[in-house]
């Protein structure tokens, strides 16, 4: 079960926002988009519990879209995202329908709708519930490079099984994964004996969620979130390009 972590400070969704645009259907699901669709290299975000229309998850595909990257936001949720004030379908409810094991199976046609379009890489971030996507992403060969942020759901077992380089971005106050538990899979990375490339770094002074849900007034959080975005995109432009 989720932490109360997992849904604080709900953004204001927002269907309209982002630089780039929303199609009907990419892989078989509707998707906000960004960035050149010639690119060869691809980012796959993967949201929250909040789903794709949270405009700092636009915010940050548009900046990943700037650094050259063709950038898809699927959603995973059918336009069903969590809504805390929704008494008739509580969180224990909401998560049974949309487990991440079912977001792993509609990402598989957006990667293979990606390879279609000529990308030749395709990484994919995961934040929250969208971190234990990412982590069965990893464990197969859809993907060439893997980032969880704050990571929700995720097993030092799943960790064992990762194939594609991974950075793990963790918060100092995180009832999902604590620091102790990002330090297991460190752990774990740096013991594989398939050598997995990986990075681990755990920021202090922040919780859960504070890289999508952070406070724009608070100018230390905001550079907190800053931070994990340019460290993000660092490890795709290592490992993608």
């Amino acid at each position: 079960m989720a932490s109360p972590q997992c849904c604080a400070n709900p953004p204001t969704l927002n269907p309209a926002c982002g630089q780039g645009k929303v199609v009907d259907s990419f892989g078989g699901i509707p998707a906000y988009v960004a960035g050149t669709e010639d690119s060869k290299a691809a980012v796959i975000l993967i949201s929250d519990v909040f789903g794709f229309e949270a405009p700092k998850l636009r915010k940050i595909a548009d900046k990943v879209a700037s650094s050259g990257y063709f950038v898809v936001v699927p959603d995973f949720f059918n336009g069903d995202p969590h809504a805390p004030g929704n008494t008739g379908k509580p969180f224990a409810e909401w998560i049974k329908e949309h487990a991440p094991e079912k977001g792993f199976e509609k990402a598989k046609p957006v990667i293979s709708a990606l390879k279609e379009q000529g990308v030749s890489s395709v990484g994919a971030a995961g934040y929250c519930w969208g971190a234990k996507v990412v982590a069965d992403l990893a464990k197969t060969n859809e993907i060439q490079a893997a980032v969880m942020l704050h990571p929700s759901f995720v097993t030092v077992d799943d960790i064992k099984e990762v194939k594609s380089p991974i950075a793990i971005l963790g918060a100092e106050t995180d009832m999902m994964s604590p620091p102790e538990l990002v330090k297991q899979f460190e752990q774990v990375l740096s013991s594989s004996d398939t050598g997995i490339v990986h990075f681990v770094k755990i920021f202090p002074g922040v919780s859960h969620g504070w890289t999508v849900r952070y406070d724009s007034e608070d100018a230390a959080a905001v550079k907190c979130a800053e931070e994990a975005l340019a460290d993000m995109t660092s490890w795709f432009d290592k490992n993608l390009k």
